[in-house]
């Protein structure tokens, strides 16, 4: 854990390196001290189909949802949602809409398995 999922429109790859984004994104999570390397994972997922308000599909967007479970400090998720949405401005600005939003996973109901 954390998962940062970035969903995006599939217009927005005509102006934003996605790869690239997502490094950076993912290095931020690595960064800010809050996780072990190992547990950050970071995904992009392209949406082919979306409709926002009476605009339809003619605006697009970028929105990052980030879990994480429980425990931190609003403090400490403040200021990595800050530094996110830092990275994803100055990477896509030219997106209509950028939004962030980090969620708490409560520990007691998360599952994983690893199967090594």
């Amino acid at each position: 854990m954390p998962n940062l999922v970035m969903e995006y429109t599939s217009s927005v790859e005509e102006r934003v390196n996605i790869q690239g984004l997502l490094e950076d994104l993912h290095q931020v999570a690595l960064d800010c001290g809050l996780f072990a390397a190992d547990d950050v994972k970071t995904r992009g997922l392209r949406c082919h189909h979306w409709l926002i308000g009476e605009k339809g599909d003619s605006e697009d967007f970028i929105h990052i949802s980030f879990e994480l479970l429980s425990g931190r400090t609003i403090e400490q998720k403040k200021k990595l949602a800050d530094d996110l949405m830092d990275v994803l401005k100055s990477q896509a600005s030219a997106v209509s809409s950028l939004s962030l939003n980090m969620r708490d996973m409560e520990r007691e109901t998360f599952v994983k398995v690893l199967n090594n």
